[in-house]
């Protein structure tokens, strides 16, 4: 999938297109993508993604957007809530009963009073129990309040949701933020897993992370997996789910 900043000027936010998502003219389109268990090959769960429409006629993702620093944190709250709203919109209109569901939720959007006011009507609508939704919150949390990051985790799971710490492993949270979040998933970024067969301390990090998920009783999934090579280092390093292009592109939830 394409990002929109690719078409920006040193990567600044296309003012124009966020606008556009923000006022309705670009409206998401809702994905899933299989995360898989490495042992029998079952899809295990879904990560529900969304993607806009972009003038070339391609689908294009967001994630840019969201990290730039530039771009007012109000600003990434909105763009974030209309993803998350997408998501769960679509949800309500086509269930998935037979699989955890996983929905990216960026950090700045907890801040946000408007996002408790939507979340548990969102959580009401759904026909499927919250216990399934498992909220994926990037690793860039452990750059704000841990005690505020602690609070809102006791908060998403009185309401009977689930949590996983996003990219573990791309560079801006430690193993010990990690702990103080006590997430009931883990998901390694693609920076571990990139060429890992080359690799024995990304190899042996990964099954260290495998021994700790299993002992800790988390669930444990590695990103970014696109070769046979790496799918079978990551099998080798007892890793149980995983996700990646190597299972197919992200599927269209509905027809928009």
């Amino acid at each position: 999938m394409a990002s929109f900043q690719e078409r920006g000027q040193n990567g600044r936010v296309n003012e124009t297109i966020l606008q556009s998502i923000l006022g309705g003219t670009l409206r998401a389109v809702t994905y899933a993508h299989p995360i898989v268990g490495l042992k029998d090959g079952i899809t295990r769960a879904q990560e529900i993604l969304t993607r806009f429409p972009g003038e070339d006629g391609n689908m294009h993702t967001v994630g840019e957007l969201l990290e730039d620093l530039t771009l007012h944190p109000e600003l990434r709250a909105q763009l974030d809530l209309e993803c998350v709203g997408a998501v769960f919109a679509a949800l309500a209109r086509k269930p998935i009963t037979d699989h955890l569901l996983f929905v990216n939720l960026h950090p700045t959007t907890l801040e946000q009073p408007v996002f408790w006011d939507r979340l548990q009507p969102w959580v009401w609508d759904l026909p499927i129990p919250p216990h399934r939704i498992v909220l994926e919150i990037t690793e860039t949390w452990a750059m704000h309040d841990l005690d505020r990051m602690e609070s809102f985790a006791r908060r998403l799971r009185g309401m009977g949701l689930r949590i996983a710490v996003d990219d573990l492993g791309s560079g801006s949270a430690s193993l010990s933020h990690m702990a103080r979040l006590a997430p009931d998933f883990i998901k390694v970024d693609r920076s571990l897993v990139r060429d890992v067969h080359r690799h024995p301390y990304q190899a042996a990090l990964l099954n260290a992370l495998a021994l700790f998920a299993e002992r800790m009783r988390v669930g444990y999934i590695v990103e970014g997996i696109e070769t046979m090579e790496e799918l079978q280092a990551v099998i080798d390093a007892d890793v149980p789910w995983g996700q990646g292009f190597i299972f197919g592109q992200p599927e269209p939830l509905l027809v928009q």
